[in-house]
């Protein structure tokens, strides 16, 4: 099932797929993050959608994100397969940070930039939309927290990543020293605005429900920038899996439904070359899409501003 949230006539609702065509409106729903809180009396709403409900052409669709304000968009950082290489540093576990649902738009809507925002490049990835809330989840029973599985380009500003960078002097305690401290060098950066400025989160344009995608580490994941293919990927070459994503970060903060997880960005070159910290989006424009099989294409246009 392909469920997603459309705007109409100055309200929301969610949409569900009756064909590539067409969808139909669910009626009483405002976005899908609602058809999860539902339960079976959501589930009823979207059979009899389908039955009967309201058609709206596809290409008609005014796409929102599908789940409106989820209460944490969580990114992970550096998974993929071709990082090891690259990481001088850092944990053998996932690690990730929070990306402002403020930042979210939906497919079809412009990435506005800015010209002091300096360099922006895409980042196409795989998101799991959590289903069913919980801490402490086990690695066996993650898969059952798992509504299903959307698209994300977590854009991102090195340029705004620089201006944000602190080289600083850590404090530790040092029980030797006299006065109990040790100054550590260090580096450290924020992403509030780096990753989180408006519109820096495309999202969408369906949820597949996890039924549908029996293997999220079996799927094709490509981005495109003005017909030009950058990346060609699979999501096989996550680092760390969705299961171990979900338990480990349910380890310290509990999940709650509508939460959206970006598993990290694909990174393998396509066979025309390029990567995609190259595609300065602030300098070159352009329409970006990123498409991931079983799940359909977010698109959207670059605007300058």
């Amino acid at each position: 099932m392909r469920v997603g949230t459309m705007a109409v006539d100055g309200a929301t609702t969610a949409i569900v797929a009756v064909s590539d065509a067409q969808a139909a409106i669910v009626d009483g729903y405002p976005d899908v993050a609602a058809l999860i809180a539902g339960g079976e009396d959501a589930r009823a709403a979207i059979a009899a959608a389908v039955a009967r409900g309201p058609r709206v052409p596809v290409p008609d669709v005014e796409w929102l994100p599908p789940v409106l304000r989820p209460g944490k968009v969580l990114a992970i950082a550096l998974n993929n397969s071709a990082n090891p290489d690259r990481i001088m540093r850092g944990p053998d576990r996932p690690a990730g940070f929070i990306k402002p649902s403020s930042s979210l738009i939906g497919s079809g809507r412009p990435i506005r930039l800015k010209e002091a925002y300096g360099r922006v490049h895409p980042e196409p990835e795989l998101a799991v939309v959590i289903g069913a809330g919980g801490a402490d989840i086990p690695e066996s029973d993650a898969y059952a927290h798992v509504f299903g599985y959307t698209i994300i380009n977590d854009l991102t500003s090195p340029t705004m990543r620089e201006f944000d960078t602190f080289h600083y002097r850590a404090i530790h305690p040092d029980p030797a020293a006299p006065d109990g401290i040790a100054y550590v060098d260090s580096w450290v950066s924020y992403p509030a605005r780096y990753k989180g400025a408006d519109t820096f989160g495309p999202i969408g344009p369906w949820v597949v429900t996890a039924d549908e995608i029996p293997d999220p580490h079996a799927l094709r994941i490509t981005c495109v920038h003005d017909g030009r293919l950058i990346t060609d990927d699979d999501t096989g070459n996550l680092r760390f899996s969705v299961a171990e994503v979900i338990s480990y970060m349910s380890e310290t903060m509990t999940l709650e439904p509508g939460d959206v997880i970006a598993m990290g960005t694909a990174l393998k070159k396509s066979a025309t070359g390029g990567a995609v910290q190259n595609v300065d989006l602030t300098a070159l424009g352009g329409t970006v899409e990123v498409s991931i099989e079983g799940i359909g294409t977010l698109s959207n246009p670059v605007e300058r501003r």
